[in-house]
């Protein structure tokens, strides 16, 4: 916003949708040019400019017609004129256009049931579709019966085209003239395009009409079927045309002539996209040139025409291509003799008519326009795909989401029309385009003010805009005085020769600050002197990022102080555990504690190497207020009565963690080695308060029975334990001597006396 310069507010809102501009009078600083007014909303809520002060208008939308799409069915409902038939929803609505602010809005199509068609056969009559013109003399009653399937409001018509009856597309004899084919055929003079018959719901009429044409011929291949389309296009009264689907069928078996080509023949004049039709017959054939793709495309579209190629195999592959350059248009496969034309009229209008896409008319300068797709199944699309919608049956309802932006206003700020259409379809959407180029303000200026010294300008929205020929804030300066030596002199300051303090220029005798390439650093001051980035930092930010830098000195926020704002004087950092600011034993300095008792150290002064905690400090003072024993026990009253005690049944009835005061749990041993709890915290009123367990956990002393009975019990196991070991012993011991002795037995001999 700050880049743009703007020197008013209808400049500053044009520079993008998130600039304001403040017309507070007295808002800019000494030294800040006009254009310091202009800024996006935040920067000029911090600059203190009120938000009624701040002019930001938005751009809006208002939907002026909105009929509700047509809902009917074919056979059952009543009759209606096509104009009050609605297939697109809204109709008309005017969009409010900011500069880079788009305006959305959503479109509604339905296909109706039993929609009119009007449809055209133009029919190549060039000697080759001899066999074919038999079997289209027949077709306006079939193709009426077989239409009834889908509209009961259907009308037909039928045109013929050859080629310019001009050298060398065709033999200018006189005999050629009258007769064009060879042998004894009898053929009809050359043409360029008639109109047989105008669009008609009679298909007998169709019949007796087609029946009495004869083929005609011409010398070479490509025809002039592009003359005849032309004027089909555009000769919208003769033809017949209503506002309905309208259907054009292209019947050939050649290709065809384009712009250029007119040449071959001395035509060289542009075809004009006029109607010539007189009696039903084009009369400028050998005038014009030819039509080129493009300015048919466009004719095409502009009368809401889908076209049908019925053409031979031959030649597919042409009309395939030109299908790609004509929207909404369809090409298929003609049998040699065109007996199969219904059903490939038929299967091209269900193609036609089953895709939707939209079209807008030409684009104001600087206006741009998106499209989204929200078809069926849940396909969605945006870009070029976002503007059409494929497979859509009849009853179908599919939507747009279309953003409409403006890139730029346009001169004088007109009002501008833009249209919305579907390919092949009359209706359309009619959007207004207002833009707003001015402010509110601006409105209410008063030319040639006072406010603007002796009249030099008008003052409007809290600024000076200055006539031609004058310059300065308040317009005080003509053109010739600016760069005058007296001027320079004001804008020095005492003892300096730097003008505007080198960081501005002087104009009109006053100072106007530069502006940096970062917008959130501002020169400011009578000789901008002042700026809001050279102040003292702290971590790398301007005034720590805890004040504001004016004129080079740091302006804290509350609860900030120093150089660079970087001293906090918020105490909380420095609250202890016990809710004591630095434990007591220290002052708060920046939001930092400085320990003043040498034996206490860390961020609140709570850690004490050499000190006991809190329980071994306040145990003999429990001991003897609560169970009268302990060392304190004589001196109890005197040197334990700091605190409030309270007795507790037992130790689930002690305060538990979670309470505003901090809390120690103590468990400690007395004089008879008995264990009891207590509780110690301090509340925020520096009371001590002690919650005890009333009653000692003493161990209980032995039981003598069990023990001497035990020990008497293993003596006894042990002996016997014994004894049976030495028996075992014993046994085979025995054993084994017993077993020595009967050896020594068996080995003695005996000396026997006789």
């Amino acid at each position: 916003c700050i880049k743009a310069n703007a020197k008013s507010c209808g400049e500053c809102i044009q520079a993008g949708p998130n600039c304001g501009w403040c017309k507070k009078t007295d808002f800019l600083q000494e030294g800040e040019p006009t254009s310091a007014r202009c800024d996006d909303l935040a920067a000029l809520k911090s600059k203190g400019c009120p938000m009624e002060d701040i002019e930001n208008p938005r751009g809006s939308k208002q939907v002026l017609e909105d009929r509700e799409v047509t809902n009917r069915k074919i056979g059952t409902a009543e009759k209606l004129k096509p104009e009050a038939i609605t297939q697109i929803q809204p109709q008309k609505l005017v969009l409010k256009l900011r500069v880079g602010e788009p305006q959305t809005f959503s479109l509604k199509f339905k296909r109706a049931e039993d929609y009119p068609i009007d449809l055209y056969y133009l029919m190549d009559l060039s000697y080759s579709m001899k066999d074919d013109l038999e079997n289209v003399k027949s077709l306006g009653t079939a193709l009426m019966v077989e239409m009834g399937k889908i509209t009961s409001d259907f009308r037909i018509g039928f045109g013929s085209f050859v080629e310019k009856t001009v050298m060398p597309y065709i033999s200018t004899t006189p005999a050629k003239l009258r007769n064009p084919c060879t042998g004894d055929q009898n053929c009809t003079s050359p043409f360029s395009y008639k109109n047989v018959l105008s669009l008609t719901s009679e298909g007998n009429k169709f019949n007796e009409l087609v029946g009495k044409q004869h083929i005609s011929g011409n010398l070479d291949s490509p025809e002039g079927g592009f003359d005849a389309i032309m004027q089909v296009a555009v000769c919208g009264e003769q033809i017949g045309w209503r506002n309905v689907t309208r259907l054009l069928v292209f019947s050939t078996d050649a290709g065809f002539h384009f712009a250029g080509d007119g040449k071959l023949g001395g035509i060289v004049l542009p075809n004009d996209g006029k109607c010539h039709l007189e009696n039903n017959m084009y009369t400028m054939s050998h005038y014009y040139d030819y039509p080129s793709i493009a300015h048919l495309v466009q004719k095409l579209s502009e009368n809401n025409i889908q076209t049908i190629f019925a053409v031979t195999e031959e030649f597919q592959a042409v009309y395939k291509e030109l299908k790609n350059l004509i929207p909404k248009s369809a090409v298929g496969t003609l049998s040699s003799n065109s007996s199969n034309v219904i059903q490939l009229i038929v299967d091209a209008y269900n193609s036609l008519s089953s895709e939707v896409i939209l079209e807008n008319s030409k684009l104001p300068k600087g206006v741009t326009i998106s499209y989204k797709s929200f078809c069926k199944n849940g396909v969605n699309d945006t870009q070029e795909d976002g503007r059409k919608c494929s497979n859509i049956s009849i009853g179908d309802e599919v939507k747009f989401e279309i953003n409409v932006t403006a890139n730029e206003c346009p001169k004088k700020g007109r009002n501008e029309t833009i249209k919305i259409k579907p390919l092949g379809f009359t209706e359309e959407v009619e959007i207004n385009l207002q833009f707003i180029c001015e402010c509110q303000c601006q409105s209410e200026g008063e030319p040639n003010s006072p406010a603007c010294h002796e009249g030099n300008g008008t003052f409007e929205c809290g600024a000076c805009r200055c006539n031609e020929g004058r310059i300065g804030r308040l317009c005080e300066c003509s053109t010739d005085e600016v760069n005058s030596e007296d001027m320079d002199a004001y804008c020095r300051r005492e003892n300096s020769t730097e003008i505007c303090s080198n960081n501005g220029e002087c104009i009109c005798g006053q100072c106007v600050c530069k502006k940096r390439e970062n917008t959130n650093e501002v020169y400011s001051g009578k000789y901008c002197e002042c700026d809001n980035f050279n102040c003292d930092r702290s971590n790398g930010l301007i005034c720590g990022g805890n004040g504001i830098c004016k004129c080079r000195v740091c302006e804290c926020f509350p609860n900030f102080t120093g150089s660079a704002c970087d001293c906090s004087l918020d105490t909380l950092p420095c609250m202890a555990s016990n809710g004591q600011i630095c434990n007591g034993r220290g002052t708060c300095e920046c939001g930092t504690c400085n320990c003043t008792d040498p034996k206490f150290q860390g961020p609140t002064c709570e850690m004490c190497q050499t000190c006991l905690g809190v329980c071994a400090e306040h145990k003999d003072c429990v001991q003897c207020r609560a169970f009268d024993k302990g060392e304190k026990k004589e001196t109890c009253s005197q040197e334990c009565m700091h605190f409030n005690m309270t007795r507790v049944e037992s130790r689930d009835k002690l305060p538990q963690p979670g309470q505003p005061d901090p809390l120690s749990h103590c468990k400690e041993k007395d004089v008879d080695d008995c264990w009891f709890y207590f509780t110690y915290s301090v509340n925020s009123n520096g009371e001590a308060n002690v919650h005890v367990v009333e009653t000692p956990e003493c161990p209980s002393g032995p039981d003598i029975i069990p023990i001497v009975a035990g020990v008497v019990a293993g003596i006894v196991l042990i002996g016997l334990a014994l004894l049976l070991i030495w028996k075992l012993l014993m046994i085979i011991h025995d054993r084994r001597e017993f077993a020595k002795f009967e050896k020594e037995k068996m080995n003695a001999k005996w000396d026997t006396v006789s």
